[in-house]
This record gives C-alpha cells, sequence and structure tokens, in this order.
C-alpha cells in the first residue's frame, strides 16, 4: 500500500503538479520584457530631458539622437511586435524622429510631443508583462489549494513552495512599484517648475492635448525690464518676484488658469475661453492687477513699478492650432511691446 501510495503520489506530481510549476517558471521571461521596456521607455524620457534642457540646440539633439537610437534597440523585439499593435507606429514615430532631429528639421517641443506616442507604448508594455506575471502566479495559487485536498503531504509542500514563490513574487512586485512610483513623480517634477510650483513648457504642450477640441485662451506674460529689476535687487529678490507674481497672477484670473513659467521672464496662461471678449477681459484684469499690486521696480526706465506686456490669442484645442496660436500671442506681445511696454494686445482668430 505504501509502494502504491508513493506511485499514485509520484504519478500526480508528474502529471499535474510538476507541468504546473513549469509553467509558473515558463513566466520569468516576461520580467526581461518589462525590464526592456523600461530601460527604452527611460531612454526616450532622457531624450526629452536633453531637448528641454538648458544648452545648445545642435548639443540638446546629439544627445537626443543618442537616447532615441538606443531606445529603439532595446524595443525593436520580434515578441513586442507580434504581441503589441502599438510598437510598429511607435518605432516609425522615433524613425521619423531621428531623420528630423538628424538635419534640425523638427523644435525642440515638438520632438519632445512627438515622442510621448512611444513613451505611451513602452508604458503599456510594462504593465502587460506585469500583470501576466500576476495571472501566472494567481493561476498557481489556486493549483495549490486544489493539490491540498488531494493529497495532504504533496499538497503542503506545493503550498509551501507556492508561498515561497509568492513571497518573491510580491516583493518583486513591491520593487517595481516603487520604482515605477519614483518614474511617475519624476515625470511630474520634470513638468514642473522648480522655482514657482507651476507648470513649464512640456507641461503647457501637455495640456493642450489633454483638452482636444475645446475653446481655449492662450495668455503669454512678460516682465518688463526684469533684467533691471535683478540688477538693481540681485537675483535672490529677482526669485522672490517671480513667485509673488506666479501667485498674482493666479489671484488674477480667479484661479481658473492653468499657469507655466516659459523662460526667465515669461510666464503664460491656459484657460477656457468661449470668445475673444472673454480674452480681452482676461488680458485687462493682468494689466489692472499688477499696477493695483504696486510692486517696486527702482531701475524701471518710465520710473514705474513692475509691469506687465500681455499678448494673448483663442484657438480649438489640438496640437496644429496650437503651434499657431502660441506664434499669434507672441506676436501680440511683441507689439505691446514695440508700442512700449504694459499694456496688452490680442491677435484674434488665430
Amino acid at each position: 500500500m505504501s509502494f502504491l501510495a508513493l506511485m499514485v503520489l509520484i504519478v500526480y506530481e508528474s502529471r499535474w503538479v510538476y507541468p504546473e510549476i513549469q509553467a509558473y517558471f515558463s513566466q520569468t521571461g516576461n520580467l526581461t520584457g518589462q525590464q526592456l521596456a523600461t530601460r527604452s521607455r527611460v531612454y526616450l524620457q532622457n531624450a526629452q530631458s536633453e531637448l528641454l534642457a538648458d544648452q545648445p540646440e545642435q548639443e540638446a539633439f546629439a544627445a537626443a539622437i543618442t537616447d532615441i537610437e538606443l531606445s529603439y534597440g532595446l524595443s525593436d523585439m520580434h515578441v513586442y511586435r507580434h504581441q503589441y499593435e502599438c510598437t510598429e507606429p511607435s518605432l516609425r514615430i522615433l524613425n521619423r524622429v531621428l531623420a528630423r532631429l538628424e538635419v534640425a528639421e523638427i523644435d525642440r517641443v515638438g520632438a519632445v510631443g512627438e515622442l510621448f506616442g512611444p513613451i505611451q507604448c513602452l508604458t503599456h508594455i510594462e504593465m502587460d508583462q506585469l500583470d501576466q506575471r500576476g495571472a501566472a502566479i494567481n493561476d498557481f495559487s489556486v493549483s495549490t489549494r486544489q493539490h491540498n485536498q488531494v493529497l495532504t503531504y504533496s499538497s503542503l509542500l506545493i503550498f509551501v513552495m507556492g508561498l515561497v514563490f509568492w513571497w518573491l513574487h510580491e516583493r518583486q512586485l513591491r520593487r517595481t512599484d516603487h520604482a515605477t512610483q519614483e518614474t511617475f513623480e519624476w515625470m511630474q517634477r520634470a513638468m514642473r517648475d522648480p522655482l514657482t510650483g507651476i507648470g513649464n513648457r512640456s507641461a503647457l504642450h501637455q495640456d493642450v492635448l489633454a483638452k482636444q477640441h475645446q475653446s481655449l485662451g492662450l495668455i503669454l506674460i512678460d516682465i518688463d525690464f526684469f533684467k533691471q529689476y535683478n540688477d538693481a535687487y540681485g537675483h535672490p529678490q529677482g526669485d522672490t518676484l517671480l513667485r509673488q507674481l506666479a501667485t498674482l497672477i493666479g489671484e488674477t484670473l480667479n484661479d481658473e488658469a492653468q499657469l507655466y513659467r516659459l523662460g526667465g521672464d515669461e510666464f503664460a496662461a491656459l484657460l477656457r475661453c468661449p470668445d475673444t471678449e472673454t480674452l480681452k477681459s482676461y488680458c485687462c484684469q493682468l494689466i489692472e492687477g499688477i499696477r493695483a499690486a504696486d510692486f517696486a521696480h527702482p531701475a524701471h526706465p518710465d520710473k514705474k513699478g513692475v509691469t506687465f506686456s500681455v499678448g494673448g490669442s483663442r484657438f480649438m484645442a489640438d496640437e496644429a492650432t496650437f503651434a499657431y496660436a502660441y506664434e499669434a500671442a507672441d506676436k501680440a506681445l511683441y507689439r505691446v511691446k514695440a508700442a512700449g511696454r504694459d499694456g496688452w494686445q490680442v491677435t484674434e482668430d488665430a
């Protein structure tokens, strides 16, 4: 009877248990796929950082090309092409961006925007690979509980093994979740201006894409004679003024706008805008608000306090119209500067 029981146990393990354990271990290849997708995505994010960094365009393009080529090499895998429909379009986008960067036929912001699609695809691959591993360990745990009802000792052994494997998987999953959370936090920080806490150029572009087909107003705000202010008070006081002005702009627009810092002394505001008259009202409020605040400016050539030059445009949100709207608002801003600053203009029908 003991021999028969042993044979039954051996047959049971060889017929049902061993193949299921093998099936579980066969899923470990998914971790490598997830790691490659993660590395590829990080290279694309590095390329975005290089493009947005404060460095000469030629150096930024060269660094970005290197990162994109590394990402392409990790993404161009048969398993990705076979399992994920977004892989082929993403690779075509990377090829196109590389070609345009090599001949400098694309600006930095445009190149950064092009890379969001491949990044999203790689993130999907990462998550799917993790889901496959999660499904494998879950199936294995269910199978272990079933074995416990048939053979006490064998199911106990399998159950212990299952706990060990589950613990290893959970430990790896926690590490992966922590790394993913750190990546998300890094992406959020990359979209913020560290001095004022408001968005930056990348955040502006991303927010416009998130508001497809909505009627929006874009307002560009330039601090008049900010260099002279820094020369008079020093850069620490200049930084304090920038933070104060960011708060003032938000309060003046009744916190209805999303704010961005585009450069040293240039801000932008993006807000819902049903018509041009509403946009004009917002621009007028900004000029009146800064005048009422009466920030001292001892080096102002016109003996005034801190003043704004404001340009605006209204548009229906999508990637193509945003470029025209930005150009239109910028032209309106420079018309104000040419007219003596401390004022506003709006380009209609941008």
